[in-house]
């Protein structure tokens, strides 16, 4: 196959996204999905296609992206390159494979568990506009005959992948998270694109912040006060429960926390905070902010703000493009060097 047949199978699968009839069965999808993990609700599994739709499979943005690689439109023999895909959000696996397909690879599918219904619908969808990519998609729990490996998942099992797979070429994905930096002079606006960078699939992504680094003399109503239209995450039990957990915790244990009924601000030197949870580090001047990130780099996949140079500005982490890949490194380039 040509490139550009590969580009226009991926085109014709973002208008279908896109289309009236195509989101009548994304909606079923949806359903399917939400009743197989609790987290994925219909509304979050719908937007995450569309982000797909708008954001990576249209023409100008696979063209755009393509013609970054001259080295694409080169024949080469495909290489059979294994997927562990994570499912922590809808579809996040979908780069991945887009990367492997594009690249002109075989890819060998190993998807979550909690994201195995919209990664097979897709798929299954984007072999009936190009059949021919039905040879270059297989599904496998074992990844015995591989060439190269792409692998995403917890710090631990990260260091399992690396045991078995040190021999093969490989990327292997940790956990990270997303950070914010605020100067105190963020608009109402702004702070309700951080409620969203913040909350949007309940946290769960590795683009979701986790922390903010705020004034010393910072006052949080104003962002409380900005987010109030995000309560609609209360909805979900299952993110009630992770509240009522961790803010009975810090009851419990005394630990001072603000709170608006739906998130808990608490003051904390780690990254990561848990469901329902937002952490918060004071600090004098942005040159401490920056050390810090700089010493963390390889636990962070954003940073959101105006402050920090190359900031992700506030509401925009859970639209990347397709050339913000995964722990800054180059996926596509990495699939084109192989060996």
């Amino acid at each position: 196959m040509q490139l550009s047949d590969r580009i226009q199978a991926f085109v014709q699968l973002g208008n279908w996204l896109s289309s009236e009839s195509g989101k009548q069965e994304q909606q079923e999808w949806a359903e399917i999905a939400y009743r197989k993990n609790g987290w994925f609700i219909p509304e979050l599994v719908v937007k995450s296609l569309q982000e797909l739709a708008q954001h990576f499979l249209t023409l100008d943005h696979l063209t755009a992206w393509a013609d970054r690689y001259p080295a694409l439109a080169q024949e080469r023999s495909p290489r059979k390159v294994g997927l562990i895909l994570a499912g922590n959000i809808p579809a996040v696996g979908f780069h991945d494979i887009l990367c492997v397909l594009i690249a002109g690879h075989h890819a060998y599918l190993k998807p979550s568990s909690q994201d195995e219904i919209l990664i097979r619908a897709l798929l299954k969808k984007l072999v009936e506009f190009e059949p021919r990519l039905a040879n270059y998609l297989t599904y496998t729990e074992l990844m015995k005959e591989i060439d190269a490996i792409i692998a995403t998942g917890s710090d631990n099992s990260a260091r399992h992948f690396h045991y078995y797979f040190a021999h093969k070429p490989h990327l292997i994905r940790k956990n990270r998270t997303s950070v914010a930096v605020l100067s105190g002079n963020e608009t109402s606006e702004e702070l309700l694109g951080l409620g969203r960078d913040i909350l949007t699939y309940y946290g769960l992504g590795c683009r979701n912040v986790s922390k903010v680094y705020v004034p010393n003399e910072y006052d949080f109503t104003p962002f409380f006060e900005a987010i109030a239209s995000l309560e609609t995450v209360s909805n979900n039990h299952k993110y009630v429960h992770n509240y009522d957990y961790n803010r009975s915790i810090y009851l419990v244990n005394r630990v001072p926390f603000l709170d608006n009924g739906f998130l808990s601000v608490t003051a904390s030197d780690t990254l990561v905070s848990p469901i329902s949870v937002l952490f918060y580090e004071r600090y004098g001047t942005l040159g401490e902010v920056e050390a810090k990130l700089a010493e963390q780099s390889e636990k962070i996949q954003c940073v959101v703000g105006t402050t920090i140079p190359a900031s992700i500005p506030f509401g925009q982490t859970q639209s990347p493009e397709l050339w913000d890949y995964a722990d800054g490194v180059d996926t596509l380039q990495f699939l084109i060097e192989l060996p």
